[in-house]
C-alpha cells in the first residue's frame, strides 16, 4: 500500500468541522489550529503510515471517513486493533513530536480529514491547557476502545463483532449506507471471506442489514444492537463519561 497524502484543500472552517474532537479543540485554540490545518482526501485502502514510520501529522477524519489501526502479522494477515472516525484522531495526538508508528493506519471508508503537523499540535498543547486536557482524555478513551476490542476478539463470536463494527461505522458515517466490501471486513476480523459471507447472510435474514457488492445498508439498528456484544455500549459509555460530546450520536 502507498502512503496516503491526499490533496490539500481549504484550511480551518467555521462552525462544525465534521470531527467532534477537532470541534472541542477549536473552542479553545481556534486561531492557532485554523492556521495549521489542511484538508486532505482519504482514499479507501490507502495507508496514512506503516509500522516503524515516523508519524509527522495528526489526522482528524471528517464526515463519514473511517480509519482502522491494524496489526500486520508475519503470515500476511492484518488484524484490526481499533476504528477511528469523526470521534477522534489518528497519529501521535498525545506524543511529544515525531514518534515511530506501531500499527498500520488504513482507510476503510473514504472521505476527508483535517491534518496538522505534530510539531504545531504540540505547540498548541503547550500553549493551551484545555487543548492538552482534551487530547489526554481522548487518549484515555482510545486506550479503552483498544482494550475492549482485545476482549471482544477473544470472547465474542464473529457475528457479534460484525454487528458491533457496523454499529460503530454507522455512528461515524451518520448514514445508513456503509461502503465496505466483505473482503475488507473479513480481513479486519482475521477470518475467511466465505465465513464472513455466512455471517452477513445471517444478519440479512434477521432483517438487520441488506448487502450488495461493496455496500452495506443498516435496515434495523435495533436488531444489530441485539446481536452485538456488550463491547459497543461499554465504549460509548466510557466516551460519554470521560469526554462528553466526542462520541457521535446514534442517529444517522
Amino acid at each position: 500500500m502507498t502512503n496516503a497524502g491526499g490533496n490539500k484543500g481549504s484550511k480551518g472552517q467555521t462552525g462544525s468541522s465534521g470531527n467532534n474532537i477537532l470541534d472541542l479543540l477549536l473552542r479553545s485554540s481556534r486561531p492557532a489550529l485554523e492556521s495549521a490545518l489542511d484538508e486532505v482526501d482519504l482514499r479507501r485502502q490507502e495507508c496514512l503510515f506503516e509500522p516503524g514510520d515516523d508519524v509527522t501529522h495528526a489526522y482528524f477524519p471528517i464526515g463519514g471517513a473511517v480509519v482502522s489501526l491494524v496489526l500486520p502479522m508475519r503470515e500476511g494477515r492484518a488484524i484490526e486493533a481499533t476504528t477511528i472516525g469523526r470521534e477522534g484522531a489518528v497519529g501521535g495526538v498525545v506524543s511529544l513530536g515525531q514518534k515511530p508508528a506501531f500499527a498500520r493506519a488504513v482507510i476503510q471508508i473514504a472521505g476527508k480529514a483535517q491534518r496538522i503537523p505534530l510539531a504545531r499540535l504540540e505547540a498548541i498543547k503547550q500553549q493551551s491547557p484545555e487543548a492538552h486536557r482534551i487530547l489526554v482524555r481522548y487518549a484515555d478513551c482510545l486506550t479503552a476502545q483498544v482494550l475492549q476490542a482485545v476482549g471482544c476478539a477473544t470472547a465474542h463470536s464473529v457475528e457479534a463483532r460484525c454487528a458491533r463494527w457496523l454499529l460503530t461505522a454507522q455512528d461515524r458515517a451518520q448514514a445508513s449506507d456503509i461502503t465496505l466490501t466483505q473482503e475488507a471486513l473479513a480481513e479486519l476480523f482475521g477470518v475467511a471471506r466465505t465465513y464472513l459471507g455466512r455471517v452477513a447472510r445471517a444478519l440479512q435474514r434477521r432483517g438487520a442489514i441488506t448487502y450488495r457488492r461493496g455496500l452495506v445498508r443498516v435496515e434495523r439498528r435495533d436488531v444489530l444492537e441485539e446481536v452485538s456484544c456488550e463491547c459497543y455500549a461499554a465504549v460509548r459509555r466510557h466516551y460519554e463519561r470521560v469526554l462528553p460530546g466526542a462520541y457521535p450520536s446514534k442517529e444517522p
